[in-house]
C-alpha cells in the first residue's frame, strides 16, 4: 500500500455532477499512510453541502475494501467557491458579463473540422431557443466570418466595447471580421495573447446562454491564455476515428486535465460516408472515437457524418445545421449534440 495506490484508487471518485474523478479535478491534496490507517486530505470549493458528503461517502466506498486499509479518515476542507459565470462552471478564473456558459470546442490538431463543429454547434444551440455566441479564437486562420458568410466589420460603443457581428441567430466575433480576406495575421505570442483577452472580455456579448470558443489547434499560448483568463464550464473535444487524430486529442485532453478543466464530452467528426444507396463507409476507420470516449469516461456527444452538403453548406456562409434535420444527417447529428450539451449544462 501507498499513496500512489491509494490515489489510483482515488480515481474511481467522480465529482458529483461531473464524469471526471477528484484526483484529475487537483481536489486530493495530500495522502498520508501510518501503518493501516490512511488519511486522505481533500479541498473543495463549493456552496453545496451535498457534494462534500457525497466525495466523503465515495472514498470510503472505493478505500475501506482495500487490502492493508483498517481505517481510512477523510478530511475534506470546504471553502466558498468564487464567483460563478450563471452559478455554474470551473472553478476559479473571472467571467464574462452576462454570460452563462463557456464552452471551449477543441482538438489538439488541425483538420478534423473543429471550427466546422464550434459553427454548427452555435447555430444549432440557437436553433433550440438559446441565446448563443461564437468566438473564433483561431487568430492565424479565422473561418467563421466566411461560414456564417458575412463581410461586416464590428462597430465599437462609446466604452470601447465591440458590438459582436450577428448572423443565422448568433452572436459572432473573428479575427476574419477585421481583416481583408487576404490579409495574414501575423503576430507574435505577446500580441496574440492581448488579442484573445479583448475577444473574451472586450466583445459587448451581453446576455448569452452558451458562448462557444472555437480554438486553434495544438495546447499553445492561446489556450492556456484562454483558461486563465475566464471561467469555462468546460471543453468539448473533437476528433475523427483514426488513432494519428486520438493522440493529438488526448494531448488536448490531458492539457484541460492540468488546469482543471471540466470534459463535457467529445465529438467523432467525419465518420462515415454514406452513398445514395444508404451505404456507410468508413473513410477514416470506425469507432475510434466511441472507444476514447469510454477510455476517457466521458459522454461520446454524437458522430457526424462526412457529406457534401455539410462543405458547401460552409462554403456558401450558412451552416449545415441551419437545414432541417430530417432533410440531412449532419444537421440531425449537430441537433442531438446540441440538445446533449444544453441538457447537461441548463441554464
Amino acid at each position: 500500500m501507498t499513496p500512489e495506490s491509494i490515489k489510483e484508487a482515488l480515481q474511481k471518485v467522480p465529482y458529483p455532477g461531473f464524469s471526471r474523478d477528484i484526483v484529475s479535478f487537483g481536489l486530493v491534496k495530500d495522502i498520508q499512510i501510518d501503518g493501516d490507517v490512511v488519511t486522505v486530505k481533500i479541498s473543495v470549493q463549493t456552496n453545496d453541502a451535498k457534494v462534500p458528503e457525497q466525495i466523503f461517502k465515495s472514498c470510503h466506498e472505493v478505500l475501506d475494501p482495500l487490502p492493508g486499509v483498517r481505517h481510512a479518515k477523510i478530511e475534506i476542507d470546504v471553502q466558498d467557491p468564487p464567483a460563478q459565470a450563471g452559478g455554474s462552471g470551473q472553478m476559479g478564473k473571472n467571467n464574462i458579463p452576462g454570460v452563462k456558459h463557456v464552452i471551449a470546442v477543441a482538438s489538439g490538431k488541425g483538420g478534423v473540422g473543429k471550427s466546422t463543429v464550434s459553427a454548427n454547434l452555435a447555430v444549432a444551440l440557437a436553433k433550440e431557443g438559446y441565446k448563443v455566441g461564437l468566438c473564433d479564437c483561431d487568430l492565424y486562420g479565422p473561418s467563421v466570418a466566411h461560414m456564417f458568410g458575412s463581410k461586416e466589420r464590428p462597430l465599437a460603443t462609446e466604452d470601447n466595447e465591440i458590438i459582436p457581428i450577428e448572423a443565422h441567430g448568433v452572436k459572432l466575433m473573428s479575427m476574419g471580421f477585421l481583416l481583408e480576406e487576404n490579409s495574414p495575421v501575423i503576430v507574435r505570442g505577446p500580441l496574440a495573447t492581448q488579442y484573445t483577452q479583448q475577444f473574451l472580455k472586450n466583445v459587448l456579448w451581453e446576455d448569452l446562454d452558451y458562448l462557444i470558443l472555437d480554438l486553434p489547434p495544438g495546447t499553445g499560448d492561446i489556450q492556456l491564455t484562454i483558461v486563465q483568463t475566464i471561467t469555462l464550464t468546460g471543453a468539448v473535444i473533437v476528433t475523427t476515428p483514426q488513432e494519428v487524430a486520438l493522440i493529438d486529442a488526448r494531448k488536448a485532453v490531458s492539457m484541460f486535465a492540468k488546469v482543471n478543466v471540466p470534459l463535457l464530452g467529445l465529438i467523432e467528426n467525419m465518420a462515415w460516408f454514406e452513398c445514395d444507396h444508404g451505404t456507410r463507409y468508413p473513410i477514416f476507420g470506425e469507432g475510434g472515437g466511441k472507444r476514447e470516449a469510454e477510455k476517457l469516461k466521458i459522454p461520446l456527444l454524437g458522430q457526424v457524418p462526412i457529406n457534401i452538403p455539410t462543405r458547401l453548406q460552409g462554403d456558401n456562409g450558412a451552416p449545415v445545421a441551419t437545414l432541417s434535420a430530417t432533410e440531412n444527417q449532419a444537421s440531425a447529428a449537430f441537433s442531438t449534440i446540441a440538445q446533449a450539451l444544453a441538457t447537461a449544462n441548463p441554464v
